[in-house]
């Protein structure tokens, strides 16, 4: 019975940004330009950093990871939409849904993550340079870089099987370009209260911790460098290798 209630809905209409047809072609065009800009640069970083053997440093491992990152999170929702812009309305499937909820999550909390890991290693390049290559070791970096992976993928996991499990019994249509969690609890016929405490929670630790982590290495970089520091020109330098941020 859980299960013929849970599938009623068997797909979803994602709705997309705007139903005005002259904005729908502005927005293809512009996001189409985005999507390829961004598939080019990443796909041209990540090259670069494992053509070149001077690149295979922990900074440029790292960037090379949150380049593939990105190439695979904006793939997730952008040609679903672009799609969209072009013949209107979308359906798709519930299974399709729940895929697209499930990796958008997974690259995104992994990203952030990721971004946290970042600025650890610049943290210690920079304020323990002397431990650096100790610290920073291949070994660590692998593992960093998979604890960031395990990390997303628990928390995709988390919220898609706990959405899975609700009942879709009504509307189907979603006011989104992309399915995610907010918008298919509002469309659930079955409590969600947990749902909704389980989202708060998990997307405030997911965002908030990595946030943290990232201001407080920024502030022991720059009170290291005005207090440690004597050159004004020594100062500086540090910053160019944050770009990546």
């Amino acid at each position: 019975l859980a299960m013929l209630n849970r599938t009623e809905v068997s797909d979803f209409i994602l709705l997309g940004l705007t139903d005005i047809q002259g904005l729908q072609h502005f927005f293809f065009i512009s996001f189409l330009l985005l999507y390829v800009t961004s598939l080019l640069g990443n796909g041209a970083i990540v090259t670069k950093v494992i053509s070149e053997s001077w690149l295979h440093t922990p900074m440029y491992f790292f960037l090379g990871n949150l380049s593939c990152l990105d190439a695979f999170y904006s793939t997730v929702t952008v040609p679903k939409m672009l799609t969209g812009f072009l013949f209107g309305h979308q359906p798709i499937s519930f299974g399709g849904c729940f895929a697209q909820l499930r990796f958008f999550h997974f690259l995104g909390s992994t990203e952030a993550v990721l971004l946290a890991t970042m600025a650890y290693d610049r943290y210690v390049a920079i304020c323990n340079p002397l431990r650096y290559t100790l610290v920073m070791r291949p070994r660590t970096c692998l593992m960093l870089a998979v604890a960031s992976l395990s990390t997303g993928f628990v928390h995709a996991m988390m919220h898609s099987v706990m959405t899975s499990q609700l009942s879709f019994c009504g509307h189907n249509c979603i006011h989104r370009f992309l399915c995610d969690i907010k918008p298919l609890l509002n469309l659930a016929c079955s409590s969600t209260s947990l749902n909704m405490t389980l989202l708060n929670v998990a997307t405030t630790s997911i965002a908030l911790g990595p946030f943290t982590l990232i201001v407080l290495s920024y502030l022991y970089i720059i009170s290291f460098l005005f207090y440690k520091v004597l050159s004004q020109k020594e100062r500086w330098k540090p910053f160019s290798t944050r770009a990546s941020h």
